[in-house]
């Protein structure tokens, strides 16, 4: 069986072409431009050309078809649209990664199951993600396009670590805020309910879809079954940094409110439409076809994994953000002085 990956070196492609290849019974392929090659696996065939090029990548594949096509790096409608022209009749089966950030917001219920309604006034990559999938389904509906849809949630690997409130440099400078005993910006009080999922685990519950007849024309939201709240989470990031959690509470219509561009980072999107929004995934759906899917690796200890990784590789993965440092420290000063003026 052949499997084309578009992207393939991502946090979440990364691991699952990783594990497919060391099933024998599959051929990996990967489309990218060539950036990150070195983390693929040597068994892994390389196919150099911008997707965004059809006739480029149609000279690249030639007469190549796949048992299976995984679009990684699909954000707009056009881009899904240049997929569907490029391998209807190439594929088998076509795997769309979409987002749970596109289920409704704010959720009516805290359980969401696939059947969960797609609506999400908040942030417009959601919205495109939603677009995406409408058009890829309306093509399985109307003319038997193979697709599979995931949406994954927050998905984490050793290069990087989840935590409540970041800019645009990622999540490094919350962790150099920890590191030097500063208070950390958490959304709301810290209480609403979140999952963060290794990629490792997350690539079981992938690859247990690809070339399953079972999941053509459907959705699948993967993620894993640990739930803890965003105080948890923290402290958890705190502890396998040997530092205390020191969290500073702030409400996220207020951080919508007060941020710019400059901070490189959609606040209300990112919080009010994704992680300050309390959701427990029901997995029922995909373990149904996908029964190994699970939480092997627990955030205890896959935060241990990442900040030791993230430590010991400092020009890869330590990159500062003194732009979102002093936000930060102008939030935090800001609403002890406004606690002052109130006494």
């Amino acid at each position: 069986m052949k499997a084309l990956f578009i992207g393939g070196t991502g946090t979440i492609s990364t691991a699952i072409v990783k594990r497919l290849s060391l099933l024998p019974q599959w051929e990996v392929y990967v489309l990218n431009r060539g950036n990150r090659s070195s983390v693929l696996p040597q068994n892994v065939h390389t196919i150099s050309a911008d997707i965004s090029d059809e006739a480029a990548v149609l000279k690249a594949i030639g007469e190549m078809t796949f048992d299976t096509v995984c679009e990684f790096i699909g954000f707009v409608p056009e881009q899904v649209e240049r997929d569907y022209r490029l391998f209807a009749g190439r594929t088998s089966q076509y795997i769309y990664i979409s987002s749970a950030s596109a289920y409704h917001k704010p959720s009516r219920n805290y359980r969401i199951t696939e059947g969960t309604t797609l609506s999400n006034p908040h942030w417009e990559y959601s919205r495109n993600k939603i677009a995406c999938e409408e058009f890829l389904m309306k093509k399985y509906r109307e003319e038997g396009f193979p697709v599979t849809i995931v949406r994954p949630s927050h998905t984490y690997d050793e290069r990087s670590i989840p935590v409540a409130v970041h800019g645009r440099g990622g999540s490094y400078q919350v962790i150099k805020r920890m590191l030097e005993g500063k208070p950390v910006i958490v959304c709301g009080d810290g209480t609403s309910l979140w999952h963060v999922t290794f990629n490792e685990d997350f690539a079981i519950g992938f690859t247990g879809l690809m070339g399953n007849p079972h999941a053509i024309g459907e959705a699948f939201q993967i993620t894993g079954d640990e739930v803890l709240t965003w105080n948890q989470i923290m402290e958890t990031v705190a502890q396998a940094l040997g530092v205390p959690y020191k969290p500073y509470y702030v409400p996220s219509d207020f951080l919508a409110a007060v941020a710019d561009e400059r901070y490189g980072y959609d606040f209300e999107g990112g919080l009010i439409g994704d992680k300050a929004v309390s959701v427990v995934f029901d997995n029922t759906k995909l373990k149904s076809i996908v029964p190994d899917m699970g939480t092997h690796v627990p955030f205890s200890q896959g935060a241990r994994i990442a900040a030791a990784y993230i430590l010991s590789h400092k020009e890869e993965c330590c990159r500062e953000d003194p732009e979102f440092d002093a936000f930060s420290d102008s939030v935090i000063a800001a609403l002890e002085k406004a606690k002052e003026s109130l006494k």
